[in-house]
């Protein structure tokens, strides 16, 4: 079944609603005020299945001035328009006004319907259809039918549902396999059910039982159940009227204007910069002006700076900065609409090209990014960053997780230049040989040290990741190294090393002084030291204070002889006993067995464990 959304256009009192109500049996106004008014406030909502394999969803839209705002939530996302104009009064204001904003959101498709032909008569309808086709030249309606039709006696309603057919196999299906959005339009309760959520799914696809974000609150919540164009399904796709029974939340905690989406993956923006095309019948648009910034079923007010030029003539386009008052779900290629911030008129639309753009940028990069595939943007915005961009910051920008081209690479849970990488890991060499030339008696690097020198301005796990592409380096606990970096003591340095560990050895429990057995060693001080920490990396020794060192095979047997005693409890005079040793070197080897869970200190006394 081929679904597509229908949306009407038109001036107040032109028949949009009489229309729907016609072609689908269903009246799209809802509210009190309406029926008593005569006139629709809020979106209306119908379908109608048209035979053929194809189902349509009408959205009804208000035709007031004073409900643009509220036309804007409904015209979003649709596949084709109705642009009713009344056959007894033709072209009005918010025909014009609403047809700019269907021209500006990008609509492609459309019917011109002329409703209440039941009222006029053939020379005027032809003389009607003649200023309508004048009005729509060089447009998208340019060519599209233009169908007599009357509510009341049904002429030309079967005329238009063959047309409507005839447009929806020539449509393009939405992508279902991008993430999906669902801008709101409507949020209540329905007895039973709970929380319902109504929209035109924008993208994607969602499921029964599926875990969905709720933008911008941010807050997870669970799809209990879902309706498509009417009639419970268990999935929905891109391109069809969805609502949605929503767990976990209130309706009214919920507004027009909120997007579901998938969760975690995307974060609302505030700043964006799109390309703009200003409507010949607006005011010249200076340095920065306020505006009324519509996206989706979204409002806010922002803050647009031009990018190029110091002002914007009518009819001509440019690129602008839009500061959002209120943070947004858009993704790269959204239409917007502005509307002058008072009086409040539809002045131009914009095309977003890049969410959370950096600080500085130019016409011509923009012009490029807006053109570039996926594939192609992507490699823009890795390679111009210092150190790559996050893998989630990246779907961000691109509104889809992209196949990474040729010469990007995954890095952990970065993704950079291959060409990068390499430079980095290449640089890591070089400084690493300097260093072992320069300190042929240390094992390695300092990890902190090295990543100062080749990521300055990357994270420590992007670091990590690129140490883990290549074999030749090699990472031990916080130190890094050529992988065919071996110490190589020189004679005197093995025989002062082989002194050192005698010496601690032979000390027993009663461990000489550090600063005696460095000074005895027959080296420098600075070799000996270096000396004596390769000793405690390879746990020949082991540093028990700040002056005293001992043997590994001596605490070793302090272990075993406290072993033979295991469950007793004993005080430091015993200790002293047992070992033979003072109190100088009595409490810091206690202090040790507590760390080392040997012993376990209970008030004065302390147990073996």
């Amino acid at each position: 079944m081929r679904s597509i959304i229908v949306g009407t256009a038109g001036h107040i009192d032109h028949g949009k609603t009489s229309l729907v109500r016609r072609l689908t049996g269903i009246d799209t106004d809802r509210l009190e005020e309406e029926k008593r008014r005569g006139i629709s406030i809020e979106l209306g909502f119908a379908h109608l299945d048209l035979g053929d394999g194809v189902r349509a969803g009408f959205i009804d839209v208000p035709g007031h001035e004073r409900f643009v705002r509220t036309m804007l939530a409904g015209v979003s996302g649709i596949d084709v328009v109705l642009l009713v104009i009344g056959a007894d009064e033709g072209i009005k204001p918010q025909t014009r006004e609403h047809f700019d904003i269907c021209r500006l959101l990008g609509v492609e498709r459309g019917i011109v319907v002329l409703t209440k032909a039941d009222l006029v008569d053939a020379e005027w309808l032809e003389l009607v259809r003649m200023e309508v086709e004048e009005f729509v030249a060089g447009s998208f309606l340019e060519g599209a039918p233009i169908l007599p039709v009357s509510a009341k006696t049904g002429e030309g309603v079967e005329a238009l549902q063959a047309e409507l057919r005839k447009v929806a196999h020539s449509l393009r299906p939405r992508n279902p396999a991008t993430a999906f959005r669902l801008p709101i339009d409507r949020s209540f309760a329905m007895k039973g059910f709970g929380t319902v959520v109504t929209g035109t799914l924008m993208a994607g696809r969602v499921e029964v039982e599926q875990e969905v974000e709720l933008y911008p609150t941010g807050r997870r919540l669970r799809v209990r159940g879902l309706q498509v164009h009417g009639k419970p399904a268990a999935k929905a796709v891109a391109g069809q009227r969805t609502a949605v029974n929503l767990a976990g939340i209130e309706h009214s905690q919920i507004e027009r204007g909120m997007v579901l989406s998938e969760p975690g993956w995307f974060e609302p923006v505030r700043v964006v910069d799109a390309r703009l095309i200003l409507l010949p019948t607006a005011k010249p648009l200076k340095l920065r002006t306020l505006v009324h910034f519509h996206s989706g079923t979204a409002e806010t007010v922002a803050e647009m700076r031009l990018l190029e030029g110091t002002a914007l003539q009518p009819g001509e386009s440019g690129w602008v900065r839009l500061r959002l008052r209120q943070g947004l779900l858009l993704f790269p290629g959204d239409r917007c609409i502005l509307r002058q911030f008072s009086p409040v008129v539809t002045i131009g639309g914009a095309t977003v090209c890049e969410i959370a753009p950096p600080r500085r940028t130019s016409p011509d990069r923009l012009q490029t990014l807006a053109t570039a595939t996926p594939a192609a943007a992507a490699q823009l915005l890795v390679t111009e960053s210092a150190a790559g961009l996050d893998r989630a910051e990246l779907r961000r920008k691109l509104g889809a997780a992209p196949d990474l081209p040729v010469g990007l690479i995954a890095c952990g849970g970065h993704v950079v230049a291959a060409s990068w990488a390499q430079a980095r890991l290449s640089l890591a060499e070089k400084t690493l040989a300097a260093f072992h030339r320069a300190n042929p008696l240390q094992a390695g690097m300092a990890k902190g040290e090295l990543r100062g020198k080749v990521l300055s301005q990357g994270p420590a796990h992007l670091f990590d990741a690129l140490l883990s592409m290549t074999t030749k380096l090699t990472a031990q606990q916080d130190l890094v190294r050529l992988s065919t970096h071996r110490v190589q003591l020189q004679e005197d340095e093995s025989a002062a090393r082989e002194k050192m560990e005698n010496a601690f050895r032979q000390g027993g429990l009663a461990t000489p002084g550090l600063s005696e057995v460095l000074l005895q060693s027959g080296v420098e001080n600075a070799r000996a030291r270096l000396l004596l920490q390769m000793l405690l990396k390879e746990r020949r020794l082991v540093k028990v204070s700040e002056e005293l060192v001992y043997h590994i095979e001596t605490l070793d047997g302090l272990k075993a002889l406290l072993a033979g005693k295991k469950g007793q409890s004993f005080g430091v005079g015993d200790f002293k006993d047992w070992t033979g040793v003072s109190r100088k070197y009595a409490i810091p080897l206690l202090e040790l067995l507590d760390r080392e869970r040997i012993t376990r200190r209970v008030g004065e006394q302390r147990l073996i464990l």
